[in-house]
């Protein structure tokens, strides 16, 4: 059975989604992206056949929403990010996956794309039933998916520059250069600044996220802002 696992921050104002502010302020900030990481639980928890892991920096009790949070990771594994920099926290996040789950292979996801469905992510696990590894890079550059039937080949990640406009390409290449069979994933687009949030609210209207980014578009209309 894969592991299906979620990198995410509590979503504490001021520590998430600043590149939304302006104009949301840190607080309403921190509501978007407790929005998105809802309706990312959600998604996975309706995936069949996988075990879900959350990979979480901070404490969900610290953030927006706390309540409804802790209770969308009822029954989940909740590991401790732990690493400085992205990449290592990365590889650090599949290598304790790997230490719990011995023999699983591992499908990798954020927090910055809530219009994920359990559709896609399933398709994305058979994908990697037949390969090394996936990838699902991001409209940006970036990446918003990684699978991998050996975890611990994320030790690959720490020598690839993250939050680039080819972060996505150096993984790929990073990938295969350890002799990896890889197959693309689709491209979707993250959520970082305020216009990917709409863009990307526009896909799932009716999702938390699509709902909340909509009602904050709605107040500042009416602003004139």
């Amino acid at each position: 059975m894969t592991v299906l696992l979620v990198m995410a921050k509590a979503p504490v104002p001021g520590a998430v989604k600043t590149r939304l502010c302006p104009p949301a302020t840190p607080a309403r900030a921190a509501r978007i992206a407790a929005a998105a990481l809802r309706d990312t639980l959600a998604a996975v928890t309706a995936t069949p056949g996988v075990t879900p892991v959350l990979a979480l920096a901070g404490r969900l009790a610290d953030g927006v929403d706390a309540a409804a949070l802790t209770a969308a990771t009822a029954g989940w594994t909740v590991l401790p990010q732990r690493g400085a920099g992205l990449a290592e926290r990365l590889a650090h996040a599949h290598a304790d996956v790997a230490d719990g789950f011995p023999g699983r292979a591992v499908l990798q996801v954020g927090m910055d794309t809530p219009q994920l469905t359990p559709a896609v992510l399933d398709d994305a696990v058979r994908r990697l039933n037949d390969v090394d590894a996936v990838l699902g890079r991001a409209v940006d550059g970036g990446w918003w998916a990684l699978g991998l039937r050996d975890p611990r080949r994320a030790a690959a990640l720490r020598a690839v520059p993250m939050s680039t406009a080819d972060t996505g390409e150096l993984t790929w290449a990073a990938l295969t250069r350890g002799s990896m069979r890889v197959a693309p994933l689709p491209v979707l687009r993250d959520v970082d600044g305020w216009a990917d949030a709409l863009v990307v609210a526009a896909l799932s209207p009716d999702g938390r996220f699509g709902r909340e980014v909509g009602a904050f578009r709605r107040e500042l209309v009416a602003a004139g802002r």
